[in-house]
């Protein structure tokens, strides 16, 4: 059982700047693909970044490419989005998700099969 809580959302002005967190904690070995994905009301689910904590390597989602950062910390079995330069489009429920996609196949792929609660993302102009 992989459990997966986030936090750090709040509302901020756009501009400002927001970490989230995600405290992992279950049976999370193998699952060494993680990312963040956001909804907002009325429209799909998107993804915003993905790491393949093996490596380190990232991808991310055009909209927030330059403005965002996914990081994690192992020791503290915690994955981290630094989200600076927030603008009112990012407003959203943000979760983090967790997979056993490998190296190529870790991407903001839809079919993450674990999930967080969310933390929510207000943004105001």
């Amino acid at each position: 059982q992989v459990q997966l809580v986030e936090s750090g959302g709040g509302s901020v002005q756009a501009g400002g700047s927001l970490r989230l967190s995600c405290a992992t904690s279950g049976s999370t070995y193998g699952h060494y693909c993680m990312g963040w994905f956001r909804q907002a009301p009325g429209k799909e689910r998107e993804g915003v970044a993905a790491i393949y904590i093996v490596d380190g390597s990232t991808n991310y989602a055009d909209s927030v490419k330059g403005r965002f950062t996914i990081s994690q910390d192992n020791a503290k079995n915690t994955l981290y989005l630094q989200m600076n330069n927030l603008k009112p489009e990012d407003t959203a429920m943000y979760y983090c998700a967790a997979a056993s996609y490998v190296d190529y196949w870790c991407t903001i792929r839809p079919d993450f099969p674990y999930w967080g609660q969310g933390t929510q993302v207000t943004v105001s102009s």
